[in-house]
């Protein structure tokens, strides 16, 4: 990658997954742009953490810091409007669901209804996808494959074989990151060189895993979107299955975060060669508070309105992180990853 700019900072970007709440990740990226002293060597992004990887970088490429933050905002617009200017997030979900019709229900929680006795196959056979309109008409992916920096690292999950698969580099495409968006609740299987693919959230939301080998910066700036701890014990149904969720979608996170304290520690006792071995960075931007009052199925809520709180929420809480930790990049972990993550 080229060097940084004067008193610029380098760093790793991990972006989970979390639907209509990546909006809240999209203000993240849109103060740490306009803050302008961080460097993006790498980022790793998971569904709607990779749509926001390849809209930044897309960005990037055009006209650098100030074209990424024009990208995120025009994408995160356009998935409110539904490539259609002044169309309400209920033609949003009549055009993602085709005809379907509740007047009295909000249209995210109807999606939350329908998943529960149906197929994408049943519900929507023709396979309907708004989001992969918007990714190809948005996206130059010639130009995102070419640029050095920042290198993207997009996860999916390969529905036979249950693992995880990392695209990047030339393997950077529109069916990549539509294979890593792809709930097959909502959606049918993605297929990738005729291998069928599920949301990566299953199997790394994000994956850290290829900052160890693929890029030299050791600090990594986790944007984390699912909780992972809830004071209060779920008993409806609806609860049961949302708390069911956070954790399935935290599990592949918690076990890295893990690995990367071991090494740490190990590396600290003088038990490993830092030959082979580096010590890991890891920072957080937690959007835990700022989406506390959320209920899971916010994360289909496509309106404008909602988009542009998040949008608001994440700016705020990166604006406190950079004021607090900005000086701790390349000198120290800002997470006491034991206590956070054990």
């Amino acid at each position: 990658m080229s060097a940084p700019a004067a008193g610029q900072k380098i760093i790793n970007l991990g972006l989970q997954g979390g639907g209509a709440h990546g909006a809240f990740t999209w203000g993240v990226l849109d103060k740490l742009l306009e803050d302008g002293r961080l460097c993006f060597e790498g980022i790793s992004g998971t569904s709607a953490g990779a749509l926001n990887a390849v809209a930044l970088a897309d960005g990037m490429a055009r006209d650098g810091a100030a074209g990424a933050r024009d990208r995120l905002r025009e994408f995160w617009m356009r998935v409110s409007a539904a490539g259609r200017a002044g169309a309400s997030a209920r033609d949003f979900i009549g055009a993602w669901m085709g005809s379907w019709r509740m007047p009295a229900m909000q249209p995210f929680r109807m999606i939350e209804a329908m998943t529960n006795f149906s197929s994408p196959y049943g519900f929507n056979p023709m396979n309907i996808n708004p989001l992969r309109e918007i990714v190809v008409e948005m996206v130059d992916f010639e130009k995102v494959r070419a640029c050095a920096a920042p290198r993207l690292f997009i996860s999916a999950t390969a529905v036979k074989t249950g693992k995880i698969k990392v695209f990047s580099d030339g393997a950077i495409t529109a069916d990549a990151v539509l294979a890593s968006a792809c709930l097959p609740y909502l959606f049918q299987t993605v297929e990738v060189d005729g291998e069928p693919y599920w949301d990566g959230g299953f199997t790394g939301n994000p994956a850290l895993f290829p900052f160890f080998t693929e890029t030299k910066t050791s600090d990594i700036l986790l944007v984390q979107i699912n909780p992972i701890e809830r004071n209060a014990v779920p008993t409806s149904a609806k609860e049961i299955l949302e708390r069911m969720s956070e954790i399935t979608f935290n599990a592949s996170l918690l076990r890295e975060i893990r690995a990367i304290d071991f090494v740490n520690r190990m590396l600290d006792q003088g038990r490993l060669d830092p030959g082979h071995y580096r010590h890991n960075r890891v920072h957080r931007v937690d959007a835990g508070k700022a989406l506390e009052n959320f209920s899971a199925s916010t994360k289909f809520d496509t309106s404008r309105a909602f988009f542009e709180e998040l949008h608001a929420a994440g700016r705020e809480v990166a604006g406190d992180w950079l004021q607090a930790h900005f000086a701790d990049i390349g000198v120290r972990d800002t997470v006491d990853l034991g206590a956070q993550f054990q």
